[in-house]
């Protein structure tokens, strides 16, 4: 048995072979999102796991912005970890965007994801030996891989609007994972987002709470 494959099945559900790789990455996936949205930092290194699995997932299926995707989350979780572990020492408020910010953050994600999106459309040429066949959905996928990276990088920065970003990303996730036939995937990205409307809401009230305590 090779646990690192997709095809090395622990069991079948409703018809759908579960590999172990996806099954214990979606499981810790899961686990890191809901302590993300208790701000409890032991998110970083259930992450960690998720990472490291989701990346090998996502090269067997051609997903590649997503593999590029993991790279970034394993260094930005190394940081996430960091940072939230002088905040439990220093106590660093929550944020939260001003309009012009937002703007930019909405500009810079529709730039970077239509560069990204040409780029892994052509990329099989580009690196015949590498990637051997065309990037799946690349234009979506590269929503999901740059929407991704932002709202992460905002997350490890304890910025509420990384949850609005979740959200996003898990309605695409639900549908290009699906349509991948990655199906215990699309169905935790079903559970990411259910859990990023959740934390969207506790973050918000952190934020005014702290807010309250600090105009007193």
């Amino acid at each position: 048995m090779d646990f690192f494959s997709i095809k090395s099945v622990f069991f079948t559900l409703a018809n759908y072979p579960v590999s172990y790789i996806e099954f214990t990455g979606s499981l810790a996936g899961v686990a890191a999102v809901w302590l993300a949205t208790r701000s409890n930092i032991l998110t970083w290194p259930l992450g960690l796991i998720n990472i490291i699995l989701f990346f090998l997932i996502f090269w067997q299926v051609s997903l590649y912005s997503d593999v590029f995707l993991q790279v970034y989350f394993f260094i930005i979780s190394i940081y996430g970890w960091i940072n939230w572990s002088r905040e439990q020492k220093e106590h660093i408020p929550l944020w939260r965007l001003s309009s012009y910010q937002r703007w930019i953050t909405f500009t810079v994600t529709v730039l970077l994801t239509l560069m990204m999106g040409f780029l892994m459309s052509h990329i099989h040429h580009v690196f015949p030996d590498l990637f051997e066949n065309p990037a799946a959905f690349p234009y979506a996928d590269s929503f999901v891989a740059v929407t991704s990276v932002i709202a992460n990088t905002l997350m490890a920065k304890r910025i509420v609007e990384n949850w609005i970003l979740w959200i996003l990303v898990n309605l695409f996730g639900v549908t290009i994972y699906f349509l991948k036939d990655i199906i215990f995937v699309s169905i935790e990205y079903l559970i990411f987002l259910g859990l990023a409307i959740v934390g969207h809401f506790h973050w918000r009230r952190e934020f005014f709470a702290q807010h309250k305590l600090e105009t007193k």
